[in-house]
């Protein structure tokens, strides 16, 4: 079992320490009148490399990237501060989501060699995450619920527990110190956008759309800046890849200016070429 221990430094870092190893694990934010961590600094080795991944996963591994620089791309980037208690990963999954990708993740992450070390308390009994208690497993995420999964892991978003604290330290370390756990982000990642982009594809009538377009409206959905109808008007306008980009600007600058660098890049370097995507085989083809 890993013994974690922390520290408050330099006024709002906390520092972990596991197995003699001592590491950042997030610095204090205040948010709408709370307060949670974030961890969004890391080496460019500590980040998801599309490159290293198209051999297994193709024109996925580059169609999440923008996404995934949009939201810090290292694979310990951590957030507890919002609405979603706790998200995690290059991809920066959401704990809040029934069945969302940060639950499909944390199923997967138990399952792995390691996970007793880091969650001798968890379990997954009946495919659904549990907490092992001395009168038994009590079930932690359901179908409509992920109440006591966020509770487990971040109590409240109004100020910053031990429990928090300690919780964060084990993702970040473990996804720091374990390849296992990583592959697991880009395994549930993709699929998690291959399975949305199918449900967008039918949503939106995007078969024949280009490879760039869909990607715009995978991270909209993802982020959640926008609803569906102004999706859908965008994509009625004349130049629907730029009414799209426009869609939350004003208050994500940041993002969309990220989103237009990385699919300049894509475009650029023929990643892109003539990819659509086919409703017929859930897939981009030529």
């Amino acid at each position: 079992m890993k013994v974690v221990s922390f520290s408050l430094e330099e006024g709002n870092k906390y520092f972990g320490r596991i197995d003699g190893k001592r590491f950042y694990i997030g610095s204090r934010v205040p948010y709408l009148g709370g307060k949670g961590l974030a961890n969004s600094s890391g080496t460019a080795l500590q980040k998801y490399d599309r490159r290293q991944f198209r051999d297994q996963y193709g024109f996925w591994a580059d169609f999440i990237h923008p996404t995934a620089m949009a939201e810090g791309a290292l694979f310990h980037t951590l957030n507890t501060y919002d609405r979603a208690f706790f998200t995690f990963s290059f991809l920066q999954f959401a704990a809040h989501v029934p069945n969302g990708d940060f639950v499909v993740y944390m199923r997967a992450l138990l399952k792995l060699p390691s996970a007793a070390e880091y969650f001798p308390d968890l379990a997954i009994v009946g495919d659904r995450i549990c907490r092992l208690l001395d009168s038994g497993p009590v079930q932690l995420e359901s179908d409509v619920s992920t109440a006591g999964l966020c509770d487990y892991l971040n109590p409240t978003v109004m100020e910053i527990e031990d429990t928090e604290v300690i919780q964060a330290a084990k993702f970040v370390h473990w996804a720091q110190n374990d390849a296992l756990n990583r592959q697991m982000q880009i395994e549930v990642g993709i699929a998690h956008f291959r399975r949305n982009m199918a449900q967008y594809a039918q949503r939106y009538s995007l078969d024949g759309a280009p490879a760039a377009i869909c990607l715009v409206i995978a991270d909209i959905r993802h982020q959640g800046r926008a609803k569906s109808a102004a999706i859908v008007s965008a994509l009625a306008n004349p130049k629907p890849l730029d009414a799209l980009l426009d869609l939350g600007s004003a208050l994500y600058p940041e993002r969309v200016k990220v989103l237009r660098r990385e699919i300049k890049a894509l475009t650029t370097e023929g990643t892109f070429g003539g990819l659509k995507y086919s409703v017929a085989k859930s897939e981009f083809v030529n």
